[in-house]
């Protein structure tokens, strides 16, 4: 048996991803029915040779609908997922308008799969930098226990949207024809040949100094860990990338881990790939991780600087691990429901 897919914000970076991501993974499918906003209505997007036709967002919309992929922004899916369970389908919702709410479950298959049945008609897919980090640092979890987190991100502009990856290539090419004449209109401060401490892009720092990115990774990772004990800090930032995170990550574990050992565990570990040999130069980049679907992880080694601490960096393409295919990993599991 097939079932039916929508995918609300169809037409958005994420949107499109879940398109491409369903046809590559041959998700048995019946109807999809992609959804957007009205200015978006009559748009075409191909799926599997196929032409289908882009439908406006209503409460409607989800009539026979088994599983609904929400990418549209969290004000969206607070007001819309609601009716989509109304109508029996299951939300997995890649905003964070409900990835705190005890009563659902935030989920990376490859760490916490087990949550996905306690669901009430609504799953969380986590936040693109703390998807990649949990999924290399829950195995070393389960051997030594992390105490402590400390992660510097280096985020690519595709995790603010289309509008972003536009904006860093017209700004490049102003920068480099030197006319002066591109105006920005999504970044605060010039992203091209730049960084950014600030995600997102507006709107973005808290009372206590964070941004609300940084605040996600905190809160987000102690939840999908089941372990609220993890002290974590978090610094992030937008780096003129279009795809793909990487992630400086120190952690601090109850019991040594030796940088060996950490590769030992990492080599087995589901969705990571140990790219590790510094003496021929190899290491994740995010040219590398880019359209994959595992996330890469090297550079490990011991932190001198305290007894049990471990230094790695970390890669990841965020629009499919980090968004797309996190959220398609998710309705997999939810299959079994339907058929």
């Amino acid at each position: 048996m097939d079932v039916n897919v929508a995918i609300v914000g169809v037409t958005g970076a994420v949107g499109l991803e879940m398109l491409k991501v369903l046809e590559e993974r041959n998700f048995p499918i019946n109807e999809i029915r992609p959804l957007a906003s009205k200015r978006s209505v009559g748009k075409k997007i191909t799926f599997k040779g196929k032409t289908i036709t882009v439908q406006e967002l209503t409460q409607k919309s989800f009539h026979g609908i088994n599983i609904a992929l929400f990418s549209a922004g969290g004000s969206i899916s607070k007001e819309f997922a609601p009716y989509a369970v109304e109508s029996d389908a299951v939300v997995v919702d890649n905003t964070s308008a409900f990835r705190m709410d005890d009563d659902v479950p935030l989920v990376v298959p490859e760490v916490n799969a087990h949550e996905i049945a306690k669901h009430k008609g609504i799953i969380a897919n986590p936040n693109c930098s703390t998807i990649q980090m949990v999924v290399v640092l829950k195995p070393l979890h389960d051997y030594g226990r992390i105490k402590r987190i400390v992660v510097s991100t280096y985020q690519a502009v595709s995790g603010a949207g289309l509008k972003a990856i536009d904006e860093l290539q017209k700004e490049t090419r102003s920068i480099l024809a030197n006319d002066g004449s591109y105006k920005r209109t999504i970044f605060p401060h010039q992203i091209a040949f730049n960084a950014l401490p600030q995600i997102p892009q507006s709107n973005a720092f808290l009372p206590n100094g964070y941004t609300v990115e940084e605040m996600k990774m905190i809160n987000e990772t102690k939840k999908i860990m089941g372990d609220y004990s993890i002290r974590v800090t978090a610094t992030t930032v937008r780096v003129p990338v279009i795809r793909s995170h990487s992630e400086s990550v120190n952690i601090e574990t109850e019991r040594k881990i030796t940088a060996s050992k950490a590769k030992e565990i990492l080599s087995r570990a589901p969705g990571v790939t140990l790219m590790d040999d510094t003496s021929r130069q190899i290491y994740p980049l995010a040219s590398i991780a880019a359209g994959k679907d595992d996330t890469f992880v090297g550079r490990i080694r011991e932190d001198e600087s305290i007894e049990n601490g471990l230094n790695l960096w970390v890669v990841s393409d965020n629009l499919r691990k980090g968004a797309a295919l996190n959220a398609v990993q998710i309705a997999e599991r939810l299959l079994s429901a339907f058929l």
